[in-house]
This record gives C-alpha cells, structure tokens and sequence, in this order.
C-alpha cells in the first residue's frame, strides 16, 4: 500500500497551533485510509515548538510569530524533520494543511496577522516539492 505523508492535525491530533485539530471528517480519512498508509507530521512540533504556541506567518522568507519572535530556524528544522520522515516512509505524495506557515501549498496568511491570505507555499510544503514529492492541499487527485 502506498504511504502518503500527512499533517496531523487533518487526523485528529491536536497539534494546532492552538492546541486543536483540523480534523478531516470521519469519512474522508477513511477513504485515504482505504489507499494509503498514512504517516503524520508536524513540522511546528517537529522542529521544536511547543502545543498550544503563539501564531506564525511568513513575512519577507522569515516565519514570525504575532508576538515578533523569529521562528524560522524552529520551522526549517521541522521540514527538514518532515522531509527525513517522508523518504525514510517512501511517501511520494504528501496531503498538508492548507494556508498553514508550514503546510500551506500554493495559499498562505500574508505576515500581517489580518486574516489575509495570498499566494505562497509554508516552509515545509516547499521543502517537500523541492525534493519532488507531490503536495496536495485538499483530497482532489488523492482518492
């Protein structure tokens, strides 16, 4: 069966940077379960960041968190974490939070902490199609 490397949170675990999930519904992950080996990550916990955490965005190829604080090393270290635990499982294809400073595939939070949002990749979804595994931002092409 084919692993596909996925952000935790989409499987329930409360990895948030609040301290929730963003749970994909029962059906869906029951779907991807029937194709594939799911292997989870959390690049924020990955690199080091604790659960609950001060929100983070991408600003000018740096990730801040809204306290100000320079995260980048912590979320680089979680994609490249991300990234060992993808080929070390085979993964080819990885399905990742959307919008996310680390997950986020083609949207993103602009660094304004406005709720805006504008076109880039999170550190670790542009890790992994560097190294040319495919990321998907919702199941369309998956199941």
């Amino acid at each position: 069966m084919e692993k596909l490397l996925i952000s935790a949170c989409l499987t329930g675990e409360n990895c948030k940077y609040d301290g929730g999930n963003n749970a994909l519904p029962p059906e869906t992950l029951a779907a991807l379960r029937g194709r594939y080996e799911l292997v989870p990550v959390c690049p924020e916990q990955l690199g080091g960041l604790p659960t609950p955490r001060v929100p983070s965005e991408r600003r000018d190829g740096r990730v801040v968190s809204r306290a100000g604080e320079d995260v980048t090393d912590a979320f680089r270290r979680g994609a490249e974490e991300a990234l060992r635990i993808a080929r070390e499982n085979g993964c080819r294809r990885a399905l990742l939070k959307t919008n996310s400073p680390s997950c986020g595939s083609g949207t993103i939070y602009d660094g304004s902490f406005s709720g805006t949002l504008t076109g880039g990749y999170g550190v670790a979804a542009e890790l992994l199609i560097h190294e040319k595994i495919e990321v998907f931002g919702n199941i369309f092409g998956l199941i």
